[in-house]
């Protein structure tokens, strides 16, 4: 049914929730597994320079070999990573067109209400634009 699975991932425990179901659908539908991280450049000032641009690569890099880690072990046969910069959405969206990518399992931060509707989402987007399946996982609730 999938043969190319994207998991986008920021490091974070929603993201984390999210790689876990994309493992067990790559297994399942012996699919490849793509994850992918972008770095959205920060407004530049006077405080913040090139350091801060290197810092979130460092920090997508290493996100990116845990989702690889955790594929391997689990031993999903293809797994390719990749750092992107620009603006997350269109990141993901490019990504999916330019890698045959026929399923996307993405992470949600649970926002209600007032927030959810100004502060937007990457998930919502990805979503609504997106012309694959896109399959959301929310985070494990607090015991």
């Amino acid at each position: 049914m999938y043969d190319s699975i994207l998991v986008p991932t920021d490091g974070s425990d929603t993201a984390q929730a999210a790689v876990d179901h994309a493992i067990d659908h790559a297994k399942r539908y012996d699919a490849a597994l793509h994850t992918l991280y972008v770095v959205e450049e920060p407004p530049m000032d006077e405080a913040a320079g090139p350091e801060v641009l290197e810092s979130l690569e460092t920090a997508g890099e290493r996100a990116i070999q845990d989702v690889i880690d955790a594929a391997e072990a689990a031993d999903v046969r293809t797994v390719e990573g990749m750092v992107a910069e620009g603006a997350p959405h269109q990141a993901i969206l490019d990504y999916i067109d330019a890698n045959g990518i026929d399923l996307v399992v993405m992470g949600t931060h649970g926002r209600t209400g007032l927030d959810r509707l100004f502060l937007g989402s990457v998930t919502e987007k990805i979503v609504r634009a997106a012309p694959v399946a896109v399959l959301t996982v929310g985070s494990e609730p607090a015991d």
